[in-house]
């Protein structure tokens, strides 16, 4: 199959497909999976899992103070810190600059061990319980206009600590990918006045090429513009624009989804490190965002940026999106 550029049709992004790349390998795509050499630290001495090493007062413990699966705690070295001053924007010369004032925060579940594709149901779903009670008070805070929640799985992907954490971090503006992603996504209503991700959705359930996984609320596709290796996305199939208020039955089936792609992102590439992460409408201003659908990506960290990406912002992809779902199925 020769090498293709494909654009996103919300970002406007291009991507090169070259799966003949992968061909320098004699088992092709299944080559750049390699076995994993995960190290796991005993959980005498962990972080979090003593909390005489860890003694942070929690801002959370859910369900309950005594028999809690989730502690919410301060980030100990924080990207963003919070004040009662409102974040000022601000003029030095020719540079814009921002007071960094946001809030950092660590989701923690009990178990040493079990990343988000092992938790029990009940447990998973209370995760996502977890990032919208924080969700909802940040949104309260009048510095905040966007609230990013993500989760690195594995050194490659950022971890510094084994024990399972998920991260939320508040902040004064909102992100550049996100800023993308919502102005392709109202370009393509202003023009079709339809929902960009559901049209997407309706089309890989036509094409049924790249669907990983379903369920009746939720969809796990493998994206027509891969910007990695094995990428995947999580939608919910109804079109809700903000995470945080999704019904109940719908958050459960993508809670669902979620972890059946990690699962077989585990199993068939051999567990390798991986990043997923929320893409919602921002706090402020929600209303003005109606044509956005929330959604999950899920990142593992197969292969490397080099020059070339560097250099245009282009990036390769190894791995046909086609063959990435026929492998993870």
């Amino acid at each position: 199959m020769k090498s293709d550029l494909r654009q996103d049709i919300v970002s406007g992004d291009w991507v090169m497909i070259a799966p003949d790349r992968a061909k320098r390998d004699k088992k092709g795509p299944l080559g750049l999976i390699k076995e994993s050499k995960r190290k796991r630290p005993p959980q005498k001495g962990c972080v979090f899992c003593d909390p005489k090493i860890n003694p942070g007062k929690p801002i959370l413990l859910y369900p309950n103070r005594e028999e809690y699966s989730i502690r919410v705690i301060e980030n100990k070295f924080p990207v963003l810190t919070h004040e009662k001053n409102h974040a000022r924007f601000l003029k030095k010369g020719l540079y814009r600059v921002v007071d960094g004032i946001g809030h950092h925060e660590l989701v923690i579940t009990k178990n040493h061990d079990n990343n988000f594709a092992h938790l029990e149901k009940n447990v998973a779903n209370d995760v996502f319980q977890v990032f919208r009670s924080r969700y909802s008070t940040f949104s309260k805070d009048s510095c905040c206009a966007y609230v990013s929640i993500f989760h690195n799985w594995g050194p490659k992907a950022g971890a510094s600590v084994y024990h399972p954490h998920y991260q939320i971090i508040s902040m004064p503006v909102v992100p550049p990918d996100i800023r993308h992603s919502l102005d392709g996504a109202m370009r393509f209503f202003n023009k079709h006045k339809k929902c960009v991700h559901c049209e997407i959705i309706k089309y890989e359930k036509k094409e049924k090429k790249r669907i990983v996984y379903e369920n009746e609320n939720a969809i796990v596709l493998a994206p027509f513009v891969a910007r990695e290796p094995f990428e995947l996305r999580v939608f919910p199939k109804k079109h809700f624009p903000n995470f945080e208020s999704t019904p109940e039955k719908d958050l459960e089936g993508v809670v669902e989804a979620l972890q059946k792609a990690l699962s077989k992102i585990e199993t068939r590439l051999h567990d390798p490190d991986y990043n997923f992460f929320i893409h919602t409408a921002p706090i402020k201003d929600e209303i003005k965002y109606p044509f956005y659908h929330w959604h999950i990506e899920i990142q593992p960290k197969i292969s490397i940026s080099a020059g070339f990406e560097l250099a245009t912002g282009v990036e390769i992809t190894v791995v046909d999106p086609n063959d990435a779902a026929k492998i993870l199925k």
